[in-house]
């Protein structure tokens, strides 16, 4: 893969010459630049036409799963920090599961949250904008702190912290969108890192039933095949990046009307090939059921996001 990644500049505040740092189940496509102290996470999808700069401030954290989309541009001011997650400080963090959609704009010193959903032309700087929030098109958020789970409209200007106090609560259907708009990115960066992949191409083309073929072993994030779509295997990579178990049910069509579903056990293995084989295997082994999957947290217990992945 062709990408354009450099080491950020020597400049007065900044001698070594640092490079990016990238998981290699990501996907960035070679008309985007990367540049300098940036630390990019699993699964991540960049699109064409982003400019990733931390030459001036630095470093930038991207967590797993984002999506940014063409046109966007991450740089950040050499004064101002803003606190990760991990407790360490950057000019840009963006956590798991964002998406920075077209022509948005991240100035660092910035904090985007976990699954924040940032639109069109919006613009983020020297801000902490908190977890699950969405953020519409043309919107300036500036100089305040928005509080977790809230909804800026398109077109707002947030630069009072009254007005970020103000903000309404994100709706379930905003975060439904948001969490389509992950899967989507997700199918993409499958689809692009299998355009570069030959057996991966000619798998597809000889399958008969139209579901993707996984070769083993090549190094892009592909396993061996399953009867499991794009979708199925973006919804379990999420899940284990997130930590959770993943929970497997069936049920005949006269159970599955009555909601009664059979267990088929817990997958608790972190390894993303381990998971998808079992699940292929338990498809394999109920191939007139319904088998649907949900996600378990390991510390509560408690059952969260439900995806069928098979009907008669």
């Amino acid at each position: 893969m062709d990408v354009h990644t450099l080491p950020a500049p020597p400049t007065p505040w900044a001698q070594q010459l640092v490079e990016p740092t990238i998981d290699p189940g990501v996907y960035i496509h070679p008309l985007t630049n990367v540049i300098g102290d940036v630390r990019i996470g699993a699964q991540v999808h960049i699109a064409p036409g982003v400019s990733i700069r931390a030459d001036e401030g630095m470093p930038f954290y991207i967590g797993a799963n984002v999506n940014i989309q063409d046109g966007v541009v991450i740089h950040g001011l050499e004064q101002g920090r803003v606190t990760g997650d991990d407790g360490e400080s950057y000019s840009v963090w963006i956590g798991d599961n964002a998406s920075i959609t077209h022509m948005a704009l991240i100035h660092g010193p910035a904090y985007v949250g976990k699954g924040c959903f940032i639109g069109f032309r919006s613009t983020v700087f020297n801000a902490h904008v908190g977890d699950g929030c969405i953020v519409m098109s043309h919107a300036l958020i500036e100089h305040v702190e928005i509080p977790p789970g809230k909804y800026v409209a398109s077109g707002s200007v947030i630069v009072h912290q009254q007005q970020a106090d103000r903000l309404p609560n994100v709706q379930e259907a905003d975060s439904q969108f948001a969490r389509h708009v992950v899967s989507i990115n997700q199918k993409l960066r499958q689809g692009y890192l299998c355009a570069e992949d030959d057996v991966c191409l000619a798998s597809i083309r000889n399958e008969p039933n139209g579901h993707l073929m996984i070769r083993a072993n090549s190094g892009n994030g592909y396993h061996p095949s399953s009867q499991l779509d794009p979708q199925a295997i973006a919804w379990i990579q999420t899940m284990l990046n997130q930590r959770f178990y993943i929970g497997v049910e069936r049920a005949d069509t006269r159970r599955f009307r009555a909601n009664s579903w059979t267990e088929c056990g817990v997958i608790k293995t972190i390894q993303e090939r381990d998971a998808i084989a079992t699940v292929g295997q338990l498809l394999r082994n109920h191939p007139q059921q319904y088998v649907r999957l949900f996600s378990i947290n390991p510390v509560t217990r408690q059952r969260g996001n439900v995806l069928l992945i098979q009907h008669p």
